[in-house]
């Protein structure tokens, strides 16, 4: 629409040219003009004006006619139309121009039952200024976002987001990757696998290309494996590629430990190393309540010839997964408190020690570039520290095994 001309006139003198006025027309609509004046003429002019008398009862009477000479300023403006005041520009009034750039940003790649799960438990802990969801499935991706975004009344997380596309995930500081394929009846392992390499073959270089300092915390399952795949795909330095591992493991292992106590998980410590699953490696020298070792306390714990069947405990780990889906489906609110758990530490710097997955390799005997949980400090840069753990000989050839298993697997994979 072509922007309309609008000429008048007002008397000399006025203070200030940058006029903010109402024609007739708008005066009607409430609504303003912004004049950008394109020229101006001044012209001297008599006019006559009627003398105005107020009579006896109050009423005007006229007053006869004179004469007024008057200097005018005749100007053309264009016109800009526009609200002479939102009720935000009522509102509000902006102080300070901000960078909009996110200082704790934190991606969520799949939006599945895992992914959401680690979403909420990220946004309970508060951990973000911004969360983005990326998945490939966009009605569901948008659901999900709007789904949160309606619940901010009761977070603190102040910008919620999602995109198919990746550019939604700039300037993160941690990626948490659930993404990937589910086994198909009869497939091998190492066709699953495969099939994820696919997968962040397209992931981890966008995630790369717009967040190329952050942290990436691998969920996807085989973990381990597809650890090592972001990994190599990345081409960061192995501190910053992290998988979830066996902090979940051993949080079961402490859960149940305590279920056989009657004490809380929190003041029951022990730890369950090596691939997440069914070979991960309950190390029992160091279980412990208190301080109190029940290794010393009971020298038989987790042998075979321990009559009370500690050994269960963690079988009950391994099995506890396969249960949980046979009965719902799936895993998801365990496994997303978990990641938030992780989160905390890399996002609040804390130093914590997690049993999560990360380069082995020289430690152990192991030779090999194989990712595998042991306890590591993590914090903002991600894992600056691994503990060494002393393992006796069959709970570190457990470990070796482990890492065989895995190369085994890893060497065949095409990148």
């Amino acid at each position: 629409m072509a922007v309309p001309f609008y000429s008048f006139c007002y008397p000399r003198g006025l203070p200030d040219r940058a006029v903010y006025c109402q024609p007739h027309c708008a005066a009607r609509t409430g609504v303003g003009v912004h004049l950008n004046f394109l020229a101006e003429t001044k012209a001297t002019v008599k006019f006559l004006i009627k003398n105005q008398l107020r009579g006896p009862w109050g009423n005007m009477a006229s007053g006869g006619y004179t004469y007024q000479e008057t200097t005018f300023v005749c100007v053309k403006a264009k016109i800009s139309h526009k609200m002479a005041t939102s009720v935000k520009d009522q509102l509000i009034v902006n102080v300070l121009k901000e960078d909009q750039v996110p200082q704790n940003k934190i991606t969520v790649v799949g939006v599945g039952a895992v992914g959401m799960a680690c979403a909420i438990s990220i946004l309970m802990k508060d951990l973000a200024d911004e969360l983005a969801l990326v998945d490939v499935i966009e009605d569901k991706l948008k659901g999900e976002m709007m789904d949160l975004q309606h619940g901010s009344l009761f977070l603190k997380t102040p910008k919620i987001v999602s995109g198919k596309d990746y550019s939604v995930t700039a300037n993160s500081k941690l990626v948490v990757v659930t993404a990937g394929a589910r086994q198909q009846e009869g497939e091998s392992r190492l066709n699953l696998v495969q099939r994820n390499v696919n997968i962040f073959k397209f992931i981890i270089p966008n995630i790369v290309k717009y967040s190329p300092n952050c942290k990436l915390l691998i969920v996807s399952n085989p973990v381990d494996i597809l650890t090592y795949v972001a990994w190599k795909l990345s081409g960061f330095p192995k501190n910053r590629v992290i998988g979830s591992g066996c902090n979940l493991d051993s949080a079961r292992f402490r859960y149940l430990m305590g279920e056989r106590l009657g004490v809380h998980s929190s003041s029951c410590h022990g730890w369950v190393l090596g691939e997440h699953g069914d070979s991960s490696v309950p190390v029992w020298s160091g279980v412990n309540v208190a301080g109190v070792s029940l290794k010393n306390l009971y020298p038989a714990l987790g042998t075979d010839a321990d009559s009370e069947n500690w050994k269960q405990v963690h079988k009950q780990v391994v099995d506890s997964a396969y249960e949980v889906i046979k009965l719902k489906g799936y895993t998801s609110w365990a496994i997303g408190l978990s990641v938030a758990d992780l989160a905390e530490s890399i996002m609040k710097n804390l130093k914590r020690v997690h049993p999560i997955s990360t380069m082995i390799k020289g430690l152990y005997g192991i030779n090999e570039d194989v990712f595998l949980s042991v306890p590591c400090v993590l914090g903002q840069n991600g894992i600056s520290d691994v503990v060494k753990v002393n393992l006796n000989p069959e709970e570190e050839g457990h470990l070796k095994k482990s890492a065989d298993t895995l190369w085994g697997i890893q060497k065949e994979l095409q990148f």
